[in-house]
């Protein structure tokens, strides 16, 4: 006959043998990822469910956060062709304003010296 221990407390995210769920402790994110990639390698819920102790619904919430996490880090497109567009187009802005102030500031000078010669 072996002796079997049982651990008084629970590991991260589970329940201890006896079912007591005082001695329950969050699952870090790490843990999850670790979780939701078995489903996504085609482990059956339902294993996993009983394996971690965790409800079935509680695992499919996560992997669906997971594959929404994923979709949106892939829809970011770094030299987006809009994004570029959009930097072209300010950067000829900024460079026609510029142009605009000194013309400005030329045209006031020519007049000014304008005036002063018709002074004279």
């Amino acid at each position: 006959m072996e002796n079997e221990i049982i651990p008084s407390v629970a590991t991260e995210g589970e329940h201890n043998q006896a079912g007591n769920s005082s001695e329950f402790k969050r699952w870090s994110a790490n843990r999850k990822k670790e979780a939701v990639l078995r489903m996504i390698r085609g482990e059956p819920v339902d294993l996993l469910s009983q394996e971690l102790c965790i409800e079935n619904y509680r695992l499919e919430e996560w992997h669906e956060k997971a594959l929404q996490g994923i979709e949106e880090a892939l829809k970011f497109r770094e030299g987006d062709t809009h994004t570029a567009e959009l930097d072209a187009a300010m950067r000829r802005i900024g460079e026609i304003s510029l142009e605009n102030e000194l013309l400005r500031d030329r045209i006031k000078k020519l007049f000014s010296s304008a005036k002063r010669r018709l002074k004279r």
